[in-house]
């Protein structure tokens, strides 16, 4: 296995590191509004806040690490996208800044501001549909090579039915993931009245994820056949995916085995995502970036790998550590510390 092969996969095992933890986290946030807003927010409220104290300052770790592995290990996509996603990346990192900032508001200032509580649940929804906008670009279609630079094309991009197909998906993913962890979550805690509320959450969002799932595929069908006739090679991959949601759904639907259906929820992401992935190379930005063309030089990959692999065991013990002091901890979990 060469070594752009091993920077890649570590860089997108961070990114499905942050997948998991950033969506728990963004659609905790809206589902604390919404419970506020459906006057249910003192049956949940202290279960998320009991999971975001911990947790939230952590969760930008692991995208962090992958936006500066993916500019060490490949240097001409600081180029295309550096300039191609300015404005978006723009918000997106304005947003993270309000979300940050008001929850502490929320949580060290002022706990009845309506306000506060908003912009913490509008912008776990927007953050994730700003950085979709990388993944449609890769794509292709979307940008323009100039002699002034690189140039987003935004008519196209807003117009197209596959840049909203993937916002549509990474909405109601964050939203499945964040309902399916917080179910396993509530029954962790003994906590029946928020188990019965996030568990309906959790079996509502399912067939939107699913649904989202199937219409990105379609529409990337037209945006990109060539990534489509590679993912369709790879159907097996994503069949097993398809498994792993059923199990998870049938677990939560018949009220048994919370901690398994999260694990095949994980799962589920995990073989779709790096399916994706897998079905994408070579091209890392279509048609302009392929991984072998764009990887820095040899003894720079080398560094970069040890490096990454080293944080990457330094990261998931540390995780590990904080579930174990806080999360997972009997009496934390049921608020008795």
């Amino acid at each position: 296995m060469s070594y752009e092969i091993i920077g890649i996969s570590v860089l997108w095992f961070f990114l499905y590191g942050y997948l998991i933890v950033a969506s728990v986290d963004f659609g905790a946030g809206f589902f604390a509004y919404y419970a506020r807003m459906t006057k249910k927010d003192h049956l949940i409220n202290q279960l998320i806040s009991r999971y975001l104290s911990p947790v939230w300052e952590v969760t930008n770790v692991f995208f962090v690490f992958f936006f500066v592995g993916l500019v060490g290990f490949f240097p001409d996509m600081a180029y295309y996208f550096g300039q191609s996603l300015l404005i978006p990346g723009s918000i997106a990192i304005v947003l993270i800044a309000i979300r940050g900032s008001f929850y502490a508001f929320e949580n060290y200032g002022s706990k009845d501001n309506s306000l506060y509580m908003f912009l913490y649940g509008a912008t776990g929804l927007l953050i994730p549909a700003s950085l979709s906008t990388a993944l449609t670009i890769s794509e292709g279609g979307f940008i323009e090579e100039t002699e002034n630079g690189v140039q987003l094309l935004y008519g196209e991009l807003f117009s197209n039915p596959y840049s909203w197909s993937v916002v549509f998906l990474a909405i109601v993913s964050v939203l499945y993931i964040s309902a399916m962890f917080l179910t396993y979550y509530a029954h962790r805690a003994g906590d029946r009245p928020a188990l019965e509320i996030v568990r309906k959450y959790a079996l509502f969002w399912s067939s939107p994820t699913i649904i989202a799932s199937l219409t990105t595929f379609i529409a990337l069908s037209q945006q990109n056949p060539e990534h489509f006739q590679r993912a369709m090679d790879l159907w097996w991959v994503f069949g097993i995916s398809v498994g792993f949601f059923i199990t998870a759904l049938f677990l939560v639907y018949t009220g048994k085995f919370y901690g398994w259906a999260f694990i095949a929820v994980m799962l589920q992401f995990f073989v779709a995502f790096f399916g994706y992935g897998a079905s994408h190379l070579p091209y890392l930005l279509y048609p302009y970036v392929t991984i072998s063309n764009a990887v820095t030089n040899e003894s720079m990959a080398v560094a970069l790998v040890i490096v990454f692999i080293a944080g990457l065991l330094l990261l998931i013990p540390s995780l590990i550590l904080l579930m174990r002091m806080f999360l997972f901890d009997a009496d934390y979990v049921k608020g008795e510390k």
